[in-house]
């Protein structure tokens, strides 16, 4: 079998829809699996060696108050040359590239499979844009042979497709995520810390996670908000933490992904403040294998990934800072609350390892495969 992973983001950008498809190929791999990952070029000098195959070229685009990709081929016979190079027997696509996923699937003779990890349903920019869900789902119905949605409501938004289709969350390296990874050591002073990692950007919400942490700031001496990511409004953060003299937060920038899972096993807690457009929330699953307790903001992804969990309870209304205070402070003040949710919740984060979701597709690659065979 050989399998090619198709990325529509730049590799240049970090983000959970990545590191999916980098966790994918690195268990596919294990197992003796053919895979390269296909990914648009963002710059004439990237080399991402030798699995990776750059094909067409993302523009950024910013939108609902976050940042996407705008992806095309302007050389057509270059993915005909691919295709007929490395004759895959399944593409699968992750995310819909637009336009870029039509001039691929124009040209595939392959099992096409779509994984979907974006919430349409709630976004404000595809809602307002005239026929765009319209062709998103011809373009499904046209040529995808089978999908998969990560969280439930990326397959009720594709109702309308009559083929093959089926929820498979995101998936976990247990490996590089849990509590024994090495802790960042500047941190180790007796401080709780916080954490927020992710874009600075308005859909993940740091400023209501300042100002949940201003009212905690006045009640605490111990405390520290370690801010990891970039974004175009990550000045303007900084600048609201001078204003009111928030002390120890500490903006770590953009870190490598190597260095993730130390930030995660640096933290007491770990808070995201999504207000929208999250459809699963790999980052909370990362903290979650790692053994941290959460707060986070009860957008659609989050509260269907933390249903039925020990998480559950540490859902805050999106943009309610004073309720987010308030939940933080539970676990501020109670020591064995934090280790009992810890010990719960790395427990709960063992049904995602790779080596299960894995086993998952390729069941569902074998099942449309036939589906394909008898006529859909």
């Amino acid at each position: 079998m050989k399998i090619g992973l198709i990325f529509f983001h730049s590799f240049l950008q970090p983000g959970g829809v990545k590191r999916h498809v980098l966790g994918l190929r690195d268990e596919f791999t294990k197992r003796g699996i053919s895979v390269k990952i296909i990914a648009p070029r963002r710059r004439k000098a990237e080399d991402y060696g030798k699995d990776i195959i750059l094909l067409g070229t993302s523009f950024s685009v910013n939108f609902s108050g976050s940042q996407g990709d705008f992806c095309v081929n302007f050389n057509p016979l270059a993915i005909e040359k691919i295709l007929e190079k490395e004759k895959f027997d399944i593409l699968h696509f992750h995310n819909f590239g637009f336009p870029s996923i039509l001039q691929v699937l124009d040209k595939s003779e392959s099992l096409n499979i779509l994984t979907f990890h974006a919430n349409i349903g709630g976004s404000r920019f595809l809602r307002t844009l005239p026929g765009s869900v319209r062709i998103f789902n011809k373009a499904v119905q046209w040529k995808m042979d089978g999908i998969i949605g990560v969280a439930p409501l990326n397959i009720r938004f594709l109702e309308k497709y009559s083929g093959p289709k089926i929820v498979i969350p995101n998936g976990i390296d247990l490996g590089e995520f849990n509590p024994g990874v090495p802790k960042v050591k500047k941190f180790l002073d007796g401080r709780i810390n916080i954490l927020f990692l992710g874009r600075i950007e308005k859909r993940k919400g740091l400023i209501y996670l300042l100002k949940a942490y201003q009212i905690l700031n006045q009640k605490f001496s111990n405390l520290r908000l370690i801010v990891v990511g970039e974004g175009k409004l990550k000045a303007n953060c900084e600048r609201w933490a001078k204003r009111y003299g928030l002390r120890e937060v500490c903006f770590e920038g953009r870190v490598v992904d190597e260095k993730i899972p130390s930030y995660f096993t640096t933290a007491d807690i770990f808070v995201s403040p999504a207000i929208f457009g999250e459809s699963f929330g790999l980052v909370l699953l990362e903290a979650m294998a790692c053994g941290v307790p959460m707060v986070v903001f009860a957008n659609q992804g989050y509260k269907e990934l933390l249903r039925g969990k020990r998480g559950e309870e540490f859902l805050v209304p999106p943009k309610n800072y004073k309720a987010l205070a308030e939940k933080i402070e539970l676990l501020v003040r109670n020591d064995s609350l934090r280790k009992e949710v810890s010990q719960k919740v790395q427990e709960e984060a063992q049904e995602y390892s790779w080596f299960k979701i894995a086993d998952r597709i390729l069941d569902f690659y074998q099942f449309c495969k036939k589906t394909k065979k008898l006529g859909g």
